[in-house]
């Protein structure tokens, strides 16, 4: 299983011949190396409604004839523009063919503002459980620290966790090195930093936080082997 990093949020996973994309936030994303026109996904999963994460899921599914994963009220926006959705909610799982997906809890907004300039709410934000081969991957979503990812590392086995380090919207480096003590992920690697001047962060420092080995920096287009 090869999972890469592509800037802001975006994290594409490559596994059994199906490629699945994580907040596809492209076009206006000045960290990422993919253009929408090249990309390729079979499946996309949202963790909430904020342009900068839901960003350019429309056109990608339409392209790729995507199923889009994501919260229940998300999923019904889509389906309403003709978007293959399946809803979930957190707490919920389903088996697909692929792979099992869960949603945990998130603390955040989300909301997605339209062409005319209109906050949509687009309902709970949400963290994703991807189990795959036995391996499991966990992406926060944007959050602040809760107590209850100790329940999540508890319950759940994590190869790898994607955590936002990038402070101002969600965890900074500090909570989310506490995070990922509560998680106790055998890798975790940062996310949601450097995109734009608000979110500044040194990401190595932030590893330099956590246990030998744990943290991994991926450079935007890099990848690691599950």
């Amino acid at each position: 299983m090869k999972i890469s990093f592509h800037g802001h949020s975006v994290i594409l996973v490559e596994a059994n011949g199906t490629r699945i994309l994580f907040d596809p936030f492209i076009n206006g994303n000045p960290a990422t190396d993919l253009k929408v026109e090249e990309v390729k996904a079979d499946v996309i999963i949202v963790t909430h409604g904020h342009n900068d994460h839901l960003g350019d899921t429309v056109e990608l599914a339409k392209k790729n004839n995507a199923l889009v994963i994501g919260t229940a009220e998300l999923a019904d926006y889509l389906g309403a523009k003709g978007i293959n959705t399946h809803g979930l909610h957190i707490g919920g799982g389903y088996n697909f063919e692929f792979g099992r997906v869960k949603l945990t809890q998130a603390f955040h907004g989300s909301g997605y503002v339209n062409e005319k300039n209109e906050i949509v709410y687009l309902g709970m934000p949400a963290g994703v459980l991807l189990t795959i081969n036995g391996k499991t991957i966990y992406h926060a979503g944007d959050t602040g620290l809760f107590s209850d990812m100790k329940l999540i590392g508890d319950r759940n086995q994590i190869d790898v966790a994607f955590l936002p380090i990038g402070d101002n919207f969600t965890m900074g480096p500090d909570d989310a090195a506490y995070a990922a003590e509560l998680l106790q992920a055998k890798k975790v690697v940062p996310i949601h930093y450097d995109t734009f001047p608000l979110l500044k962060q040194n990401p190595q420092a932030f590893v330099s936080m956590l246990p030998t080995g744990m943290g991994v920096v991926l450079k935007v287009g890099q990848s690691i082997e599950l």
